[in-house]
């Protein structure tokens, strides 16, 4: 007979969640000014058999709300109703930026520059000494949602750690339409998550304040492949793993306002691109004269920028091969 392991509990803020049960627990933050308690709600779903304990986060912006709708939607329907393993979902990290439609929390501090934080900083610091307390101690992998901000578009993405084996492959599990080694920074969870040896993928999609479905949908299908590759869901008649269709990109660029205008796209985010093909161009608003901006090289483009009036040296857009 075999003999099947029991998940271990997960303990978060001194409440125990056992192998069977799923609960809805909160980490303790600050107040506001009116004395309103804030803390960041935390469903935890522990499976009876062990498993991974993977973390799904959104909302470490408070203005990126596209990662906030795959989790609310994924709750609302039901789609952690695991086989084994457990899973953590924090759809709202940042209350406080959330709260005031900002990246932010309101002293102008990023809490994705702070981690991993302490008792005695600043409101940011403090939200990221206690979340890595509570969260980082409990999890095996990390999933982070975001999307691009100051009004970029970023076509849905997977970003890992070059050196982290287990981010890459993660990444190509994941399957979303590009994915990318990017750099770890100084203070960010993902960074935190590595020193822990907690292999960590961020999914970058759509842009900030605005709802995108096809980025929403194609981060939800990643989480399930995700959860799917480690037997934690049961799989629908739709869903094939066999599929491997992410563009792997080993090359990236920022092409830049070559002067201050008004900026004005002529691709489309995700599209493959040509060399010397027109992208965009920014003119000056009395027709007088007009810049182009040109591929460099054949490839792609990932993120597009839509403020529509650009100074000289803004990132207007972000492409790969």
């Amino acid at each position: 007979m075999d003999i099947v392991e029991e998940n271990k509990p997960i303990v978060i803020s001194g409440e125990s969640v056992a192998p069977g049960e799923e609960k809805l627990l909160h980490i303790s933050i600050d107040r506001l000014p009116t004395g309103t308690l804030i803390d960041i709600p935390v469903y935890v779903f522990n499976a009876k058999k062990s498993g991974p304990t993977i973390l799904l986060q959104a909302g470490l912006h408070g203005d990126e709300i596209n990662g906030i709708e795959i989790l609310r939607r994924m709750l609302q329907e039901k789609q952690f109703k695991l086989k084994k393993g457990a899973v953590i979902v924090v759809p709202l990290l940042n209350v406080f930026g959330f709260i005031h439609f900002s990246r932010d929390v309101p002293d102008g501090k990023d809490v994705n520059r702070s981690f991993p934080g302490s008792t005695k900083g600043s409101l940011a610091s403090r939200i990221a000494y206690h979340y890595t307390k509570e969260i980082l101690p409990q999890i095996t992998i990390g999933i982070d949602l975001h999307t691009g901000g100051s009004q970029r578009h970023n076509f849905p993405q997977i970003r890992y750690t070059e050196e982290d084996e287990m981010s890459r492959a993660l990444a190509k599990i994941f399957d979303a339409p590009f994915m990318f080694s990017s750099r770890l920074i100084f203070g960010s969870f993902r960074k935190a998550s590595a020193k822990n040896g907690i292999a960590t993928i961020v999914y970058e999609a759509g842009e900030s304040m605005r709802f995108d479905d096809f980025s929403i949908a194609a981060g939800i299908q990643g989480i399930r492949n995700i959860l799917l590759y480690f037997k934690m869901i049961a799989k629908t008649k739709a869903e094939n793993l066999e599929e491997d269709t992410s563009i792997h990109l080993s090359q990236r660029k920022w092409l830049r306002a070559p002067t201050a205008g008004m900026f004005i796209p002529k691709v489309v985010n995700g599209s493959s691109i040509e060399k010397k093909q027109v992208l965009g161009i920014v003119t000056d608003t009395y027709a007088n004269y007009k810049r182009e901006i040109k591929a460099p090289y054949d490839g792609y483009l990932f993120c597009v920028n839509h403020q529509a009036v650009v100074n000289q040296g803004d990132a207007l857009f972000h492409i790969g091969k």
